[in-house]
């Protein structure tokens, strides 16, 4: 067998971790980040099962984080954006990576398919299989 070694605690997969760990961050940077989708209620709904206030609690936690902006126009009714920013947009080639290794690992009905097909020709983003 092998030399057995010490490993030490990594300060940078723990940030990591504690930053984008909670259950719906990856997916909302995802559709921020490559679908564009800018508004609470947008993200509700490409979030199926998320709770208001557990979407708003994870968008707080991004903004807090620097990995969202959230920009208040101060109209009514309420209009309020999210937007990456420059550590948010640094983050968009992982989500890239995290979806072509999700795509080509695991698998999905001929119509989730058919549907990352869409998305990826409406993104102009290349399939990986």
């Amino acid at each position: 067998m092998g030399e057995r070694r010490n490993v030490s605690w990594c300060p940078a997969i723990s940030s990591l971790q504690r930053v984008v760990g909670g259950k719906w961050k990856i997916e909302i940077l995802f559709y921020v980040a490559l679908e564009d989708v800018r508004h609470f209620g947008e993200l509700r709904r490409c979030l199926r099962g998320v709770s208001e206030s557990t979407l708003s609690r994870q968008l707080k936690e991004l903004v807090a984080d620097d990995f969202l902006e959230r920009v208040d126009y101060q109209e009514v009714p309420p209009r309020v954006e999210y937007r990456l920013t420059r550590r948010g947009e640094s983050f968009r080639p992982l989500l890239q990576a995290m979806w072509d290794w999700s795509e080509a690992e695991f698998e999905f009905s001929q119509a989730e398919a058919e549907q990352m097909r869409e998305a990826r020709e409406r993104l102009g983003v290349a399939q990986v299989r």
